[in-house]
């Protein structure tokens, strides 16, 4: 395909609260690499809406935007292929939002199963209004590029069929201007964290950073929940379910050695350090490259700057020609026409 233009558009991002881990990059980065090969993808920092939950913290905002580029060029999106984009550098992201919200019932957003869920977990005081409309502001996202296939996980997929929802609204009301973005989840599992409760999370300290050095990753992976039932290596121990195996089938290319250590697992032939020792090595293979890159990067970081300048630029010219299509169908762009 010659020209971009030709290309289907795909918006995806992430809220800026740090550093990023091996789960954002088995649930999202690896995909978006192949991706940007494909389509003409936005990728997004959503620095207005990580407000919602570190309003009180905005250094950590300004520091994870940085640092989630790092670890997005250390990972191979490359910045000239696609659009790395700051939410804050666009101000047509927060127009959009404000004008679809005139158009969205209240209960639309009640009824969101992501933001029920993270409102119940935040304190009383952070449930701001700002909070309570973010996935307001995430339908905008996707609008402004006219996104045609977004990459989520499937808990966020409420957020795409939202999007669907709006933008058919906004098109029966005004005319045509935007497409009904499709959902496009990636096939590989959410990765768990290595305490294995649920998911990493960096609060709950169960996380392998993109950035961690081999000595960092040997001591968490040691550290690593397996069978809690399995006291000795000569205790059949169980594969589904556990963290290590897990990881193993994640990032360890020799499927040959991970099915022996199944095997043997499961029969009570090998001991918890074996496996562990392996699983570092693989972790750390993998990881090196990515922390060269990245060290590139950190004492260059004109070149960081330049990545999301350029994508700003490109993302710019494109939300005004949307803006100009919103207020033209809405008719709130020419009032002094006929005024004499």
């Amino acid at each position: 395909m010659a020209a971009n233009e030709q290309k289907k558009r795909i918006l995806t991002g992430i809220r800026p609260t740090g550093a990023l881990h091996l789960g954002h990059y088995v649930g999202a980065l690896h995909n978006w690499v192949d991706l940007q090969n494909q389509y003409e993808c936005y990728f997004l920092i959503a620095d207005y809406q990580a407000l919602g939950d570190h309003f009180h913290d905005i250094d950590l905002i300004r520091d994870s935007v940085l640092q989630v580029t790092l670890d997005w060029l250390a990972v191979g999106l490359d910045p000239e292929n696609s659009s790395f984009v700051v939410q804050s550098y666009v101000p047509e992201f927060a127009e959009l939002t404000m004008l679809l919200s005139f158009i969205t019932p209240l209960g639309m957003l009640e009824r969101n199963p992501t933001l029920k869920g993270e409102l119940d977990a935040l304190e009383v005081e952070r449930r701001t209004v700002g909070f309570f409309n973010y996935p307001m502001s995430q339908v905008a996202d996707i609008l402004i590029p006219r996104a045609h296939l977004v990459p989520v996980g499937d808990d966020q997929s409420p957020h795409v069929e939202m999007t669907r929802e709006v933008a058919r609204k906004f098109n029966r009301m005004f005319g045509e201007v935007f497409p009904e973005a499709e959902t496009l989840i990636g096939k590989v599992p959410r990765l768990s964290g290595t305490d294995g409760q649920g998911k990493m999370s960096k609060s709950k300290g169960n996380v392998i950073m993109l950035g961690d050095d081999e000595k960092t990753v040997t001591k968490k992976v040691r550290g690593m929940f397996t069978d809690p039932n399995r006291i000795r290596a000569d205790i059949p121990g169980k594969v589904e379910g556990n963290p290590l195996f897990q990881y193993h089938d994640a990032f360890n290319p020799d499927t040959a050695q991970i099915e022996d250590f199944k095997t043997r697992y499961r029969e009570g032939n090998i001991g918890d350090v074996e496996v562990k020792m392996a699983l570092a090595e693989a972790i750390n293979n993998f990881l090196d490259p990515i922390r060269e890159k990245r060290h590139y990067y950190e004492q260059n970081m004109n070149l960081v700057e330049d990545a999301l300048m350029a994508g700003v630029a490109r993302t710019r010219v494109i939300a005004a020609e949307t803006m100009k299509m919103v207020r033209d169908a809405m008719r709130i762009s020419s009032y002094t026409k006929n005024w004499k």
